[in-house]
């Protein structure tokens, strides 16, 4: 659990662990087509993918392995979506990444971005890392320009979870 940002804020986020009550919020994420748009993987009825992601979470955390963070609207206490730090492996090297995905009603509304920097701080201040990344398919800018205006730079394309992607890189602590 080291790795998340449960109790941290940003000037319209709340940052929160993940409990059972953050379901029924977030399965409306696999229930909207515009959200796998960018997805390669084999897509499963909403319910299933939602409680593999969460799985896939709690698996994280318990394995010090980093994970997803709620991110909560301050004005109106709704679930905005989810972002956090986490381990993964590319080409074989193990990398912190920053990972976010917001429900649509919040896309274009700078949250991505306020949260990706709260986390890139935050993991810097912490010593967790000297450098971090993202990993983005290739087909989504908008988060794209999320990892740019994070002084984050592309680093190379590869196949990351079946999908051509960037890795971009070198958001380095200064």
């Amino acid at each position: 659990m080291k790795y998340l940002l449960g109790g941290q804020e940003t000037e319209r986020l709340i940052f929160r662990n993940i409990d059972g009550s953050d379901f029924n919020s977030w399965v409306k994420y696999f229930e909207d087509p515009n959200t796998s748009l960018h997805w390669v993987e084999e897509k499963e009825m909403p319910f299933t993918a939602c409680e593999k992601w969460y799985q896939k979470q709690k698996g994280r955390s318990k394995n010090d392995k980093g994970g997803m963070n709620v991110l909560i609207e301050k004005s109106s206490s709704r679930l905005v979506g989810h972002c956090g730090l986490l381990f993964q492996t590319v080409d074989g090297i193990s990398e912190l990444e920053i990972g976010y995905s917001l429900l649509p009603e919040f896309w274009n509304k700078g949250y991505a971005f306020e949260a990706a920097e709260h986390c890139k701080k935050y993991a810097f201040q912490n010593e967790y890392s000297d450098s971090l990344i993202s990993i983005i398919s290739l087909t989504n800018l908008p988060s794209k320009k999320v990892a740019l205006k994070n002084r984050m730079r592309i680093e190379k394309e590869t196949v990351y979870s079946k999908t051509k992607s960037i890795f971009f890189g070198g958001s380095v602590r200064h």
